[in-house]
């Protein structure tokens, strides 16, 4: 079996389970955030949505410099509606399936390097990166919106098991 055929199904049911916490986000907190030194609601689920889009650049490039020639990228601004954010992490959650399904184990192999402003930060095969840097990342900041929506009495998804607002799955 190929490394894309058996990362597949564990991506599209991480970004599965991600939307569905991400769909639970209320439009009237997105500003919320849990202590000064937080995040926003608004700011941790466009974070969140774009992570998918990550597979992208990490399928399509052998290097992403975060700061080229000293300028460091300017993310995009964090969504302002529920409907917003959803359209993002979908489209990119096909992006990404497209690319990972048109990988093969030789370029999944190949290391792939993360740079600030031209210095390397790490290297990795590229599937390490996609598996840390892609799904469990996702999968942390996940966790961390699950607590944001149990703060704000929002029921939480269950995911890999019963959550305390669904008993089942």
């Amino acid at each position: 079996m190929a490394l894309s055929e058996a990362l597949l199904p564990e991506f599209d049911q991480e970004m599965a389970n991600t939307r569905k916490t991400l769909e639970r986000v209320p439009d009237g907190k997105f500003d919320w955030k849990p202590h000064e030194k937080s995040c926003s609601i608004s700011w941790l689920a466009g974070h969140i949505a774009s992570i998918a889009g990550w597979t992208v650049e990490t399928t399509d490039m052998d290097i992403f410099d975060m700061a080229p020639n000293g300028v460091m990228m300017q993310p995009p601004p964090p969504p302002k509606t529920r409907k917003e954010l959803l359209e993002q992490f979908d489209r990119d959650v096909a992006k990404a399936g497209k690319a990972l399904a048109g990988a093969s184990d030789a370029h999944l192999l190949k290391d792939w390097s993360s740079k600030n402003n031209g210095q390397v930060l790490f290297s990795m095969p590229r599937i390490a990166c996609l598996r840390t840097w892609v799904m469990n990342h996702n999968i942390h900041h996940r966790a961390q919106l699950g607590l944001y929506l149990r703060l704000n009495n929002i029921p939480v998804p269950a995911i890999y098991g019963p959550s305390a607002d669904e008993g089942s799955m």
